[in-house]
């Protein structure tokens, strides 16, 4: 009988050796514990259960009960304050929505006023003129002001006799001062006005930093193809600038539906609530007339209907990104 060949010993041991080779080029190898990565994640996760899930299953259990702060018995009401909201002629119907259209009012005029003015001033600042950089310091920098410095500033700015803007009106010929802030309708262009001054800055960054993203190739290559300034835009920027776009788009929705301080602070809801936010009334609902529960009905039918309009928007602007790459 006779042994194995010199051959199959030497290329036995050299398979053996490797095969964990191969298998660790394939696999990524773990030195640590298995249940490492979870401790990195349980900080995140006992602050997402004690400010996110915990408010939330509160708000709800406080919504279907009659609670009172001042009593250990919170009878249960069921749906009540939630019907209450869809059921015309009650006061909570009346001003929740209401206050409902003020903020949706706001969202649709900002919104593309804050998408527009920081794409504009991201295109002209991308441009190499002097001062580049102290320009979008200065376009930057109301946006670390807090709101309550803001809305005096532009409050101040646009009182019905001392403000800076009817003093100006005075001084013209043929124009006299505007009540600004007690005048129905005009009393949102103080608070649309300083709320564009106030946040444009964030977006105009994040245009600035995606048009410094997209390689001069793309543009060197239109000009070669004849594109002129409007189709450079159209065909190699603005595809660029889509998921910017989407981003700025949904933050800004959504900032734009929590609106509170700039009509708390320059108008305080009036004249007769027509400036008056969702945010507000509900404010108003729990800490002014302490009907918590009814508040916190408000509080998650509101969030409810903003899950769908970001939900919508996302679904709607993903779609044009899909066309886009298409």
């Amino acid at each position: 009988m006779s042994g194995p060949s010199t051959d199959t010993a030497v290329v036995a041991p050299a398979a053996a050796a490797s095969r964990p080779a191969r298998r660790s080029r394939l696999r990524p190898r773990v030195d640590g514990h298995p249940l490492e990565p979870y401790l990195y994640l349980l900080p995140h996760a006992v602050l997402f259960l004690v400010f996110v899930v915990y408010p939330v299953g509160f708000a709800i259990y406080v919504s279907l009960h009659r609670w009172n702060i001042l009593s250990d018995q919170q009878p249960f009401v069921g749906a009540e304050f939630y019907t209450r909201l869809l059921t015309p002629g009650t006061p909570q119907f009346t001003f929740f929505w209401k206050t409902m259209g003020n903020t949706a009012l706001f969202t649709v005029i900002t919104t593309p006023l804050l998408i527009v003015c920081a794409l504009g001033l991201a295109l002209l600042l991308h441009r190499p003129i002097p001062g580049r950089s102290f320009f979008r310091a200065v376009f930057f920098l109301p946006t670390i002001l807090s709101v309550s410095v803001m809305g005096l500033l532009w409050k101040w700015m646009f009182e019905n006799r001392t403000g800076l803007i009817n003093v100006l009106l005075d001084m013209l010929p043929f124009t006299e001062p505007v009540a600004f802030l007690t005048t129905i309708g005009l009393a949102w262009v103080p608070i649309i006005v300083g709320t564009v001054w106030w946040t444009v800055g964030f977006n105009m960054v994040l245009y600035s930093a995606a048009l410094a993203a997209i390689p001069q190739a793309y543009y060197e290559a239109a000009a070669i193809d004849g594109a002129g300034a409007w189709a450079k835009f159209r065909y190699v920027t603005w595809p660029q600038l889509n998921p910017v776009t989407l981003f700025a788009t949904v933050t800004t929705t959504i900032a734009s539906f929590q609106l509170f301080g700039q009509p708390h602070v320059m108008t305080a809801g009036g004249p007769l609530r027509t400036t008056q936010s969702v945010m507000m009334f509900i404010t108003e609902e729990a800490f002014t007339r302490f009907q918590f529960s009814s508040a916190a009905a408000m509080s998650l039918m509101f969030g409810a209907l903003l899950l769908v309009v970001t939900g919508f928007q996302f679904r709607l602007t993903l779609r044009d990104l899909g066309r886009g790459r298409a």
